[in-house]
């Protein structure tokens, strides 16, 4: 890791002030989703809300689904975001105050009881919301890839190898998690670089955050 880190530079991790709400359907918007295509979903889902920077969960649950559907949201997308928006409305999700107060597991365990929310949704609502240092998510394909490229494997580890491996790590696994995507961003990207006399490699795929 010390080369690793020498050699991407100093850690830009940062965290979105944002509700628990909010990440989780900003995050079930983008799932399988380009980026951009995502931003233009959620533009048009926001924009049925006149006056507010994000729709309020109550009104959320009295917005037709057909509404919800001609933004480009899935039927599947319209449902795990009305769940989302009645379990904040009953407490199960927490406001950003109490979840500060809740240790890591205790989120995971409780929001993936939400429809579409799996364990590495409320992962990456604890690193880049919640702003909280020690989470390695070891079933993220980037970061797994990252690791691979930085060890020099020929596969990259299992998510079991990547929780032992990521334990010399705490209590700073998010950090790592930051560089080992970045790692794996450095490789994609060099295999986009036409070789000389030859064409690109093609890019593995993988979620650059």
């Amino acid at each position: 890791m010390k080369r690793i880190i020498r050699q991407i530079g100093p850690c830009t991790l940062g965290a979105a002030a944002r509700e628990p709400y909010e990440a989780l359907v900003r995050a079930i918007t983008h799932q399988q989703v380009h980026g951009r295509a995502a931003e233009a979903i959620l533009g048009r889902f926001i924009a049925l809300y006149p006056g507010h920077d994000f729709p309020p969960a109550a009104l959320v649950l009295d917005t037709p689904v057909e509404a919800m559907r001609g933004c480009g949201l899935s039927g599947n997308k319209v449902a795990a975001i009305r769940d989302i928006a009645e379990k904040a409305v009953g407490g199960l999700v927490p406001t950003g105050d109490a979840a500060a107060r809740l240790p890591d597991e205790a989120l995971i365990e409780r929001l993936v009881a939400i429809r579409g929310v799996g364990r590495w949704t409320v992962e990456m609502m604890l690193i880049f919301t919640l702003g909280r240092r020690d989470v390695l998510p070891i079933d993220d394909f980037g970061v797994r890839e990252g690791w691979k490229v930085a060890a020099g494997l020929e596969a990259q580890p299992k998510p079991k190898e990547l929780a032992a491996i990521g334990e010399a790590w705490a209590p700073w696994r998010s950090v790592a998690a930051w560089y080992l995507w970045r790692v794996a961003d450095a490789d994609r990207i060099a295999r986009l670089k036409p070789k000389p006399g030859g064409k690109a490699t093609p890019a593995v795929p993988g979620a650059a955050l």
